[in-house]
């Protein structure tokens, strides 16, 4: 690898998401190998990022992985690129407990220079402020530059370059104020296939940074040492070890080290609850989360499919279910449109996407001896109909306060909003010893 860069914000809502797609997409153009990366446990900006680099977005998690997977992650990932771009969460310094799991901790354990994107509407001079106070505030990260958004015209762009010459930042550029380059809502109404044109709006962005921004200068900034890859040992459970993965436009919410490391303990099939007629032959079957609450109707006409997942789980077949994965589990869903649809009448609760209201948050379950990690982050909630489950869990916020997520086990099913992780092995025990039950 030949460059790295860390694309940290002043806070959420600088644009960090918007720039890190241009910038991918203009390095993708170049013919470079652009290998992107997201701090913190987002799944949705990682599959954006996918879509503009050609490359699969990898997550860096302080609170779900150890510092030593990290580092084997972004040197393995890293091993055939030509550049790493990681994308921050919110701003530079917001970590989850202060500082603690902030992009900053992540660029300083990784040893990646930092390029800030600060938003510029309604201000100019003032920026040299805040730019001193993120050059200075932190010495185990270099901040090497600066890209403005929001800049209303060249004159604008002139007093934020001087802000930055006072304070000993370089500015890199810019991006207009331009009211088409925003992206929709990333939950509801957003279909990545259908309802929002990505590749056309990766090359508008592309071509809008190409023009505004010093591309070659930010290269010249962040280069870094070819990166000797960290071997790590994961053995398969069998050589025939059949799993099953949902995947489609309903659930599509899983973190791609979590699929590679399923890849090597077993053989994954994909499957379609939405258009297949039933279950591949599996020993472990994987339905994380996404938007089943788009396409209610067709998840509830596959009679076909449902039945099978019910017969598989009431016959002692193993499955995770994460958030949209367990509410397709549940007796029904009430969507948006307050109508009731059947689901798989796995577990006696109904969810519901009535008085939506956000929940979302890390999250730490002890279960059977085991910390398990995740993170929730959910608009719909559930309701326990005559059978109530009760959580096989204790919950905890990352500040360790209880939190009311529950676990469910039913027979050999694990159920619950929290979307897990299991790719770090040195944290993953609870995981293998449940697929290795008898």
């Amino acid at each position: 690898m030949k460059y790295h860069l860390l694309i940290g914000g002043v806070s959420s809502g600088s644009g960090k998401t918007t720039f890190t797609l241009g910038l991918l997409r203009a390095l993708k153009k170049r013919r470079m190998q652009v290998q992107p990366f997201k701090c913190g446990p987002d799944y949705i900006d990682t599959q954006h990022h996918t879509m503009a680099s050609g490359r699969p977005s990898v997550n860096l998690d302080y609170f779900m992985m150890s510092e030593k997977h990290m580092q084997e992650l972004y040197s393995r990932y890293t091993s055939d690129a030509d550049i790493a771009i990681t994308e921050g969460v919110m701003g530079l310094f917001d970590g989850f407990d202060g500082m603690k799991g902030s992009s900053a901790e992540v660029a300083h354990l990784l040893d990646i220079p930092a390029v800030l994107i600060v938003n510029a509407k309604s201000t100019a001079y003032s920026s040299a402020a805040l730019l001193y106070g993120f050059k200075h505030f932190y010495k185990g990260v270099r901040v090497v530059g600066v890209v403005f958004n929001f800049v209303s015209s060249d004159t604008h762009y002139e007093y934020l370059k001087q802000a930055c010459k006072d304070v000993g930042v370089e500015a890199l550029g810019y991006l207009p104020k331009q009211p088409d380059i925003n992206i929709p809502s990333r939950h509801l109404g957003l279909s990545l296939e259908n309802d929002f044109c990505f590749e056309s709006f990766a090359d508008q962005i592309a071509d809008i940074v190409e023009q505004h921004v010093n591309i070659d200068r930010l290269l010249e900034l962040t280069p870094c040492n070819v990166l000797s890859e960290i071997k790590e040992n994961i053995a398969p459970i069998n050589e025939n070890f059949r799993i099953a993965v949902a995947q489609d436009a309903a659930f599509n919410f899983a973190y791609e080290e979590n699929l590679r490391f399923l890849n090597r303990i077993g053989n994954i099939s994909y499957f379609s609850p939405l258009k297949d007629i039933c279950l591949p032959e599996a020993d472990f079957v994987y339905l994380p989360g996404g938007y089943p609450e788009l396409f209610l109707e067709k998840l509830s006409k596959n009679y076909s499919m449902l039945a099978s997942i019910k017969s598989y789980a009431e016959n002692g077949g193993k499955l995770l279910a994460e958030c949209g994965g367990m509410m397709y589990l549940c007796k029904h869903i009430v969507g948006m449109d307050g109508k009731s649809y059947p689901m798989a009448d796995l577990l006696p609760q109904k969810a519901t996407m009535e008085n939506m209201k956000l929940t979302l948050g890390y999250r730490t379950l002890l279960y059977n001896g085991y910390e398990l990690k995740g993170h929730e982050f959910h608009y719909s909630h559930t309701f326990p109909l005559a059978d109530t489950l009760h959580s096989v869990a204790k919950a905890y916020t990352a500040k360790g306060k209880e939190a009311d997520t529950p676990l469910y086990r039913y027979k050999n099913v694990l159920a619950g909003y929290t979307h897990l992780y299991w790719g770090d092995s040195s944290l993953n025990t609870w995981f293998i010893n449940y697929l290795k039950e008898k």
